[in-house]
């Protein structure tokens, strides 16, 4: 990285309103991450394992301290249908939405979309024995 972009990189806000060009290697799972492919300018999460890493308080600021990884919680859809992935900081806890990418793992996805059906909150079996006691 030459001396000139190292000054950029770090005046705030410059990626806000700049499209992020390098790659990146992800902290959890070693894929290589391009930026092309996402269908946006901004790349913040790895499109395998779709983990990201504690660099913003608004987006795009890069003004966070923590540095921690980001795990994929959930997905949510938002009013105009696209989806988004919920993100929980492993280090702090702090939680952010970011916009599914075009190239993002749809089995990952998907497998974080079922997780609440997967592992309903209370015991499947006595599912008939609950919807009697409401009726």
């Amino acid at each position: 990285m030459n001396r000139e972009h190292k000054k950029i990189e770090y005046i705030k806000g410059y990626y806000r309103n700049h499209p992020c060009q390098e790659s990146f290697t992800c902290k959890n799972c070693g894929w290589t991450v391009s930026p092309a492919g996402a269908g946006s300018e901004h790349r913040n999460h790895c499109n395998n394992c779709l983990h990201s890493l504690h660099l913003d308080i608004e987006p795009g600021d890069r003004e966070a301290d923590c540095g921690g990884l980001m795990e994929p919680v959930a997905v949510w859809v938002r009013k105009n249908g696209e989806w988004a992935v919920i993100h929980r900081c492993k280090r702090c806890g702090m939680m952010s939405s970011n916009r599914v990418a075009a190239d993002d793992n749809p089995i990952k996805l998907m497998s974080i979309a079922m997780k609440p059906i997967a592992h309903p909150p209370f015991p499947v079996e006595r599912m008939e024995e609950i919807s009697n006691i409401l009726k």
